[in-house]
């Protein structure tokens, strides 16, 4: 996989960087708030200017220890005060990968001691910094820019997120100082994707910071750190390999408005985007409605499905009968993905994580398995044999021929005489013999079927 440069977007909190960076990208991708420390994590998104790409990062305000701006506290979301180290470390983490660094700050404020101390930090980083001077939305606003060269920090571009006004000049700085790395941005994105998803909460941040190895996104006992859906990129045994971190589902009338709403909506939209979800349950609260919810959301989207029970350690006087009592009560909460494996780990202590990638990679190639059409169609005669369809007023289900017509998932058009015929116990018969034969684990399949008067040719 080839890798683009990165433009980090850094500044102190609430200056504008998520608009910025949605502007930049073209689409809401990053979640923005009035409130100030609404942005914790990296964020990643591929961009493009003048025909070069580049990675852009969102990261979240740089605070000063004593958090003031001209004499008065600067207004700080309350859930996020607990995490001003963590934030930090995140910002100081992309501007050390960054090629250039966008110094974002704010026209309607001027200098405040947090982009003083933003600025130090930028010294010493010895990467190209291009200053924008958000929020210039009228002619006398942009003239407040000028004060911003005594920063020292070079050209300062006076930019509008929000309008887009200045937005042009400044990318093209910022494409001026990229390396002469950059690829082809045609290129499509081929690497397997796992979506991490669960309640807040249940560990998703720790198990996706096991399987990197290192501290990636934030960690924390509280519930709802993560908003934005992260992806990471890795290569597992030579396959290109998407991670994505998810915020915490909770449920619907428990959702609070505004910030985590957008969250959970980015969430399932990492659904979509997976080839393999891995579906965290709380091994000390057990499978739960809202679990099954969650499920229900990936299977609607027809993606392969891990359920990971996580924080096993925290089990007490576990048995040999442990995991088989525990593997009934997740597979009777989840009796609708019946084909889905369930694994017990411990993202804390690493507890059988390693596991979990070869797992993944087994069931993202049964995703693309085909059944040969000729061994299809012997399979479907041996189990109208076994089992006779149904009839209805002396008319019997005929199902005459039957082809895999798609993969990522698997997906079976049967040719049959009269759908009024058809019952959905049949049908679960038909996919269970399917499966006895070719399990497609932790995948599902689909069936479609079409009345034919006559035997299609073959």
């Amino acid at each position: 996989m080839a890798e683009l440069p990165m433009v980090a977007l850094v500044g102190r909190p609430n200056v504008g960087k998520s608009t910025l960076f949605n502007r930049i990208v073209g689409e809401r991708v990053a979640v923005t708030h009035d409130l100030a420390g609404t942005t914790r994590d990296r964020q990643h998104a591929e961009a493009e200017w003048q025909g070069l790409a580049f990675t852009l990062v969102d990261t979240g305000g740089i605070e000063p220890a004593h958090r003031v701006t001209r004499g008065a506290e600067e207004p700080l979301a309350e859930d996020s005060r607990d995490f001003i180290r963590e934030i930090r470390e995140q910002a100081e983490a992309a501007i050390a990968e960054a090629d250039v660094i966008v110094f974002v700050v704010d026209v309607t404020t001027g200098i405040t001691a947090a982009d003083d101390e933003v600025a130090r930090l930028l010294r010493r980083s010895n990467r190209p910094v291009i200053v924008a001077a958000n929020k210039s939305d009228n002619q006398k606003l942009r003239e407040n820019m000028y004060e911003f060269y005594n920063l020292g920090m070079g050209d300062v571009f006076a930019v509008s997120s929000i309008h887009g006004y200045g937005t042009g000049d400044m990318l093209d700085a910022v494409v001026d100082a990229l390396p002469d790395r950059v690829p082809d941005t045609d290129e499509d994105d081929l690497s397997v994707k796992i979506t991490i998803l669960g309640r807040p909460n249940v560990g998703k941040s720790s198990l996706l910071n096991r399987l990197l190895g290192e501290e990636r996104v934030i960690v924390s006992p509280v519930a709802g750190t993560t908003r934005d859906s992260i992806d990471t990129q890795i290569i597992y045994h030579g396959e290109p390999v998407t991670l994505i971190d998810t915020a915490g589902i909770r449920r619907r009338g428990k959702i609070e408005p505004g910030v985590e709403k957008w969250s959970v909506l980015r969430s399932l939209r990492a659904i979509k985007r997976a080839d393999v979800c891995l579906l965290l349950i709380d091994a000390a609260d057990g499978p739960t409605t809202q679990d099954a919810h969650i499920a229900g959301f990936i299977l609607d989207e027809l993606k392969s499905v891990i359920v990971v029970v996580n924080k096993w350690d925290l089990v007490p006087d576990k048995t040999a009968l442990t995991i088989v009592e525990y593997e009934a009560a997740v597979r009777d909460a989840l009796h609708f993905l019946p084909y889905v494996p369930v694994t017990f780990v411990s993202a804390l202590t690493g507890q059988r994580v390693s596991k979990l990638m070869p797992l993944v990679m087994q069931i993202y190639q049964e995703r693309f398995a085909r059944i040969p059409t000729a061994e299809l169609n012997k399979l479907i005669r041996d189990a109208l044999l076994r089992q006779a369809p149904p009839s209805r007023q002396g008319r019997r289900l005929k199902i005459r021929y039957t082809s895999q017509v798609a993969v990522d998932p698997p997906k079976f058009l049967f040719h049959i005489n009269d759908r009024r015929l058809l019952h959905f116990s049949y049908q679960r018969y038909i996919e269970n013999t399917i499966r006895a034969h070719y399990p497609f684990t932790g995948t599902p399949i689909h069936l479609s079927w079409r009345e034919s008067r006559r035997e299609p040719k073959r």
